[in-house]
């Protein structure tokens, strides 16, 4: 332990976004207030993720305070290395600390503000510390003197430019040696490399190739000081049609190598508008389960956070609900069916079919009702997963049952969440905990290809 220990007031935005936030102080000293069980009590009813957040924070909290013989004395936390742990006190009192005028006394931040004050008076030696996700109630705390910080046990990066992207370059020393290995599949050469550029490398890695050396590889086995590569397929060429849809670039190339491959379990795919994340994962998709009979339906899902007004309670069934928001699979497959059909010379009976036939696989499901369900030869596209918490990821993710596949599609510069950031968005976490698994890939989408018009947008504005 460095220092004496320090004391955190935790708000409730910090037990609704991580129930088991209590636990992740180490040895440090944890308060919840009153007040914060009082706003915890408002939010515990109702069946989103807040609420079963608030219920099961509350659990926590009774959990560890059974166990406590004297509650004067606070209740100990487990910490689960086990390691040194601190304690949980629930302050009784109201606050002492007289706030300026500005700040009426009913509100629970203002409280939260007071209490943390009366706290650093009474334990001069130590620390104070709000934690809370309200970033005006931080400013608040700051412009006070006060020490505050956002919750941040989630973070798996300091900054979103150091993100893996997926995407590595071929640099081979003169010391490193390149040996073909037998394939039975042409457009699948097989290369094994020995040296130290293979210590950069991670399993399921694209790497650009030059073709005086290698081509466009991806990475299937990295060992010590070896490595084992694999040729990409090419989906830019009119031969290998993906649904009528033919990558237009090295990253969506890269995209549909990941998204076509049976082996490949967990996909996730970042970029700006219109680099072709939601167009490429529903060619994949139905191509395989309409085409390939790989999957028996597609399940299509995103966080409904709208950017402006809300529009209020929707009537209807729940893919009723969900279709406002989802517009752009809508757009995707007017595009997708105008593509194939008409690529084979169709007539309009039969692209009308088509598309009644592609809608008639696809369902569209909402977040609050995945708790507790399993898909079975599903293809599941999660779309805007920048707005999901890593535990709300994990819920999705482990949905997942055999023969299904995971695609999580999203642009971490436009998080419509007021309590993520880009590094804490929960498609942050697992872009960096999926790394190199064998049965995992990524791919950041870096060139639009919507129109000149967007890309000048994206760039310009």
């Amino acid at each position: 332990m460095n220092g004496p220990r320090k004391l955190f007031v935790l708000d409730a935005t910090v037990l609704t976004h991580d129930p088991a936030a209590l636990y992740r102080f180490e040895e440090h000293d944890v308060y919840v207030p009153i007040a914060v069980l009082e706003d915890l009590d408002a939010h515990k009813e109702g069946s989103s993720e807040t609420a079963r957040n608030a219920r099961q924070a509350s659990r926590f909290l009774d959990d560890t305070l059974s166990t406590a013989a004297d509650l004067a004395n606070g209740a100990p936390l487990p910490h689960v290395d086990g390691a040194a742990a601190g304690h949980l006190f629930i302050p009784l009192g109201g606050p002492r600390s007289a706030l300026p005028a500005a700040l009426p006394t009913h509100s629970i931040g203002n409280q939260l503000l007071s209490i943390t004050r009366d706290l650093a008076d009474e334990h001069r030696g130590r620390e104070a510390i709000l934690v809370t996700k309200d970033i005006n109630l931080r400013i608040k705390a700051r412009a006070l003197g006060l020490k505050a910080e956002d919750y941040t046990s989630e973070r798996v990066l300091d900054d979103a430019d150091l993100l893996y992207r997926g995407i590595g370059e071929l640099r081979l020393t003169p010391s490193d040696t390149v040996e073909a290995l037998p394939t039975t599949t042409p457009a699948r050469a097989a290369f094994e490399v020995r040296g130290a550029a293979t210590a950069a490398w991670h399993v399921g890695e694209f790497l650009l190739g030059d073709e005086a050396s290698l081509p466009d590889t991806i990475v299937r086995e990295v060992g010590p000081g070896r490595a084992r590569l694999e040729a990409v397929l090419d989906y830019t060429e009119d031969e290998r049609p993906v649904w009528g849809v033919r990558a237009r670039n090295r990253e969506q190339n890269f995209a549909l190598n990941l998204l076509m491959d049976p082996d490949i379990d967990f996909v996730t795919l970042l970029g700006q508008a219109g680099t072709g994340k939601t167009l490429l994962t529903l060619a994949a998709g139905l191509h395989q389960t309409i085409e390939h009979q790989r999957y028996a339906e597609i399940i299509m899902t995103r966080v409904t956070i709208p950017v402006g007004e809300d529009i209020g309670f929707l009537p209807g069934t729940e893919e009723e609900k969900m279709s406002p928001w989802m517009g752009a699979l809508e757009d995707n497959l007017d595009i997708l069916n105008q593509g194939e059909s008409q690529g084979r010379g169709h007539s309009q009976w039969v692209r009308a079919a088509a598309s009644d036939l592609m809608r008639a696989r696809i369902r569209v499901k909402s977040l609050n009702f995945m708790r507790g369900r399993t898909f079975l030869r599903k293809f599941i596209i999660i779309d805007e997963a920048q707005n999901l918490s890593a535990h709300q990821m994990k819920t999705l993710i482990t949905r997942a049952g055999p023969g299904s596949k995971v695609v999580c599609l999203g642009n971490i510069a436009q998080i419509d969440s007021p309590y993520l950031t880009e590094t804490t968005s929960g498609l942050t976490y697992v872009v960096d905990r999926f790394k190199g698994w064998a049965h995992g890939g990524h791919v950041t989408l870096a060139r639009g290809e919507r129109s000149r018009l967007a890309d000048y947008a994206t760039a310009a504005l």
